[in-house]
């Protein structure tokens, strides 16, 4: 079993730096095009997606929905276990504006701030279901950054936990119990020369 992992296409709130969380922003024109351009990759490659699954949240599944659309494969029903995680207190604001508030501690002080083991369980709960209902299939999730990041991490020991830049396209294998990584953080598609 493959399992892609895209990150959504820019909002403003990404533009501008501001921290979305779970705070449902749009995409903007930009990630419009760019989750166009990465459907046209998809669509030129030989590697095929059986279906897309993504985050319940708008910025998430419009992107998802470009690609379903653009490759004529079905998207499921957003899920919620999808989304990024909660920055609390924190949504909306900037860097410069966290560390003002809080200090650089600020994502241990401010509150409402989901934690790592709760991001972690709902993510490989989805992960898990995912991977009983279609373990003969290729799933292209798409979802949030910092959520992708720490799950990416989490599968595949070892793997940079770099950040991850709107619209990124990691693969995943799954074989014989462990998931090793195929592709990581991979941009090509929004490369000029490409779009």
């Amino acid at each position: 079993m493959l399992i892609g992992f895209v990150r959504h296409g820019q909002t403003d709130w990404n533009a501008l730096g501001r921290i979305q969380g779970q705070t449902d922003i749009p995409l903007n024109e930009n990630g419009i095009r760019q989750a166009g351009a990465l459907a046209e990759r998809l669509l030129s490659e030989p590697k095929k997606w059986d279906m897309v699954v993504s985050s319940d949240l708008q910025r998430a599944y419009i992107t998802a929905d470009i690609i379903a659309n653009r490759l004529e494969i079905p998207l499921i029903t957003g899920d919620s276990r999808l989304r990024e995680r909660s920055f609390g207190e924190a949504e909306g604001l900037t860097k410069e504006e966290r560390i003002n508030r809080w200090g650089d501690e600020w994502d241990r002080v401010a509150s409402g701030i989901e934690t790592d083991g709760q991001m972690l369980e709902r993510g490989l709960s989805a992960l898990k279901e995912l991977s009983l209902l279609y373990n003969e299939r290729n799933v292209l999730i798409v979802s949030h950054g910092s959520f992708l990041a720490m799950l990416l991490h989490k599968l595949c020991e070892g793997l940079s936990d770099e950040r991850l830049n709107n619209l990124s396209y990691s693969i995943l294998e799954f074989k014989d119990g462990l998931w090793s990584p195929l592709l990581h953080n991979c941009t090509r598609h929004l490369e000029p020369s490409l779009k």
